[in-house]
């Protein structure tokens, strides 16, 4: 009969342990939505200045669009990594002032 007090109270601990942690996570959640907000505010504050700002811009929505992508749809992922590669290529090749 003894282990039984010692089993609830760590029982206790766990249960108190998880709603910390899901409470942490939680607030990190809507921590990131509000950044994300300010985000897509600034992204749409404005129309691009020059290409390499453009490109960003269609970073984002094309990573947005990536992870709501079912998994099977490869075809769509690997179309996604060829446009981001081609950012960074022409990027690369972008004459600099």
């Amino acid at each position: 009969m003894s282990d039984q007090p010692t089993n609830l109270g760590m029982a206790a601990q766990k249960a108190t342990d998880l709603r910390r942690l899901r409470s942490e996570v939680e607030a990190d959640q809507e921590a990131l939505r509000a950044r994300q907000a300010e985000l897509e505010d600034l992204l749409a504050a404005a129309p691009a200045a020059d290409w390499p700002e453009a490109i960003e811009k269609a970073r984002y929505l094309l990573g947005l669009l990536a992870q709501s992508l079912d998994a099977s749809d490869l075809r769509r992922r690997r179309l996604i990594d060829r446009v981001m590669a081609d950012f960074d290529h022409l990027l690369d090749n972008a004459p600099h002032d």
